[in-house]
């Protein structure tokens, strides 16, 4: 079979294909990791990144294939997740501005677009690293180009641009030693590598025809989560929610003694976009989940029942729940801005995940906070929110985790207010360069003065292994406490407290002053007075300080000044 040209139905169902194919295939994603931490979140970023294209791109007007291409580089882009995922954005910005003006492509259309995407995609990295994602798009649009050089046939060039990324991925252990003494290849090439086969498949007809992508629980779980950070998030005023009741349905297709209409997604989604906002529906044959926050609850669930019986009701009073949390920030002695209040000329957004957290960085003057971190990074879009619902004249932008600084970066360009990134790698570093702010300070020069603070403090993170491995030296076994101190494994044990002590004693030099313990949703306050007094019995000169975050993931989060 020859195929000389891809039109809009196939650019569809391509797209829709490599978004499931990362869907179904995220956790094994995950699972090649480098560090055997809880949190190799390569695979969901990817996977929830496209899904976001995917839906931009189902969503646009016209039929050309550069118009759609355009849609889903878009949001890609707003949906970005993690570096991965901001990588892979960028691999399709620089596809869908290759081909903008095609009405279709041809074998060198698709050649020349994976071929700008691989370019537009180095440039986005600052130092770029062979053995990654850009290894495997590189050598897979070269071999596109070189092959539609003799062929006209859009299946040969996709076919070799697979075979060539798949091929490149299994080299990736070789330019890059880490992953060989790991034994993974890497997890961004191997997510790209998904998304290729899947667009190789489609156009050979090796795809079920039978479905648009359906996020499963797990994924609707966490849209339902990106959904209240874009909705709630900044509006710390209750009488400001628009929409004030946010509601879940799940209704079983068909039955129960209400029914009196046949399933259609699209007649079933119009009534309810009328009704609120952050609305998602996901269905199959036999359910369809709803969540969307209204003014009318009970209008939802009538809805509901008219195409099934319910087999979940959950409504919550989300003007309740935020004053609940403006009382316990008052309670903490943290400043929260009401409508009265005149936004802060500058915003401070830091990115983190427990209300300990949240509470200690208002408390340093950080103005808005976005839940997200180790375990879920926000998107692009949470974060281009939180700066434009600030109201604010200029913000600056903490990520606290290296793997959220391209969703940043990507951020600051497309707000509304001018922004900037100050590159904290780990909460301790966006607490520290807190001390460099100045409030009557120009933005650039508080940027300059914020990333000077972030190598004054050591970083420490204490966390459990997933996996058996070997890496820096040590034989880690499943379940086994790790000490990891400014990204590299410094301990490991099997309990806690020791590991954390280990930790702590692998970060003091002659020059240690100040050490701040910040215990998580993992261990108790008695654990971490523990490792209070066991670190002041290493030096009496040491000061401490104890802190509850209510972070996932890491027990302890240790800074050393």
């Amino acid at each position: 079979m020859k195929v000389t040209e891809i039109t809009n139905l196939e650019f569809g169902k391509m797209v829709q294909a490599a978004s499931q194919k990362l869907n179904q295939n995220a956790d094994f994603i995950n699972s090649l990791n480098v560090f055997p931490v809880p949190d190799g979140d390569t695979g969901t970023n990817m996977s929830l990144s496209l899904a976001s294209g995917a839906k931009y791109e189902r969503d646009a007007d016209g039929t050309a294939v550069g118009v759609l291409a355009t849609a889903l580089a878009k949001g890609l882009l707003m949906g970005a997740r993690g570096n991965s995922g901001v990588i892979l954005s960028q691999i399709f910005r620089g596809f869908s501005k290759k081909l903008a003006d095609k009405q279709t492509l041809t074998a060198q259309d698709l050649a020349d677009g994976f071929a700008a995407g691989a370019e537009t995609a180095y440039k986005a990295v600052m130092k770029p690293t062979e053995g990654t994602i850009l290894t495997v798009v590189r050598e897979g649009a070269q071999a596109g180009l070189n092959t539609a050089k003799s062929s006209d046939d859009v299946l040969a060039v996709m076919d070799a641009v697979y075979e060539a990324a798949k091929a490149a991925l299994a080299t990736t252990p070789d330019l890059l030693p880490v992953l060989k003494q790991v034994g993974v290849v890497d997890s961004g090439g191997q997510g790209l590598t998904f998304v290729l086969e899947a667009f190789n498949d489609s156009l050979n007809g090796r795809v079920a025809e039978d479905g648009e992508y359906k996020p499963d629980d797990a994924e609707m779980d966490e849209m339902i989560d990106a959904a209240h950070h874009q909705s709630v998030q900044g509006k710390l005023d209750p009488n400001s929610i628009k929409y004030g009741y946010c509601t879940e349905i799940m209704v079983r297709i068909g039955r129960g003694k209400q029914v009196d209409h046949d399933f259609d997604y699209d007649e079933f989604y119009k009534y309810l976009a009328d009704l609120g906002d952050s609305l998602l529906v996901v269905n199959d044959d036999e359910i369809v989940k709803v969540h969307v926050h209204t003014e009318h609850p009970g209008k939802v669930i009538a809805w509901g029942q008219e195409f099934g019986d319910l087999a979940k009701v959950k409504v919550d009073n989300m003007r309740m729940q935020q004053e609940t949390i403006m009382e316990h920030d008052e309670e903490a002695g943290v400043a929260t801005a009401t409508a009265d209040e005149a936004p802060a000329d500058t915003a401070i957004i830091a990115i983190a995940a427990g209300d300990g957290l949240a509470t200690l960085f208002k408390s340093l003057g950080v103005t808005h906070v976005v839940n997200g971190g180790q375990t879920m990074n926000p998107s692009t879009q949470d974060i281009v929110d939180a700066i434009n619902q600030s109201q604010a004249k200029r913000a600056i932008v903490l990520p606290n985790n290296k793997n959220i600084f391209l969703a940043a970066e990507q951020a600051a360009k497309v707000a509304d207010i001018p922004s900037v990134i100050v590159h904290s790698k780990t909460v301790s570093q966006g607490m520290t360069a807190m001390l460099g702010y100045n409030p009557d300070a120009e933005l650039e020069d508080n940027q300059a003065s914020m990333e000077e603070n972030l190598s004054a403090v050591k970083s420490g993170q204490v966390t459990h292994a997933i996996r058996d491995t070997q890496l820096d030296g040590f034989d880690i076994k499943e379940g086994n406490f790790m000490g990891i101190v400014d990204g590299t494994i410094k301990v490991t044990d099997a309990d806690l407290l020791q590991t954390a002590v280990a930790t702590v004693k692998a970060m003091l030099d002659d020059d240690s002053e100040i050490i701040t313990i910040i215990y998580g949703a993992d261990t108790t306050a008695d654990v971490a007075e523990q490792l209070q007094q066991a670190v002041e019995a290493l030096d009496d000169d040491l000061e401490t300080e104890v802190h509850e975050g209510d972070q996932p993931v890491y027990p302890f989060l240790i800074s050393v000044e």
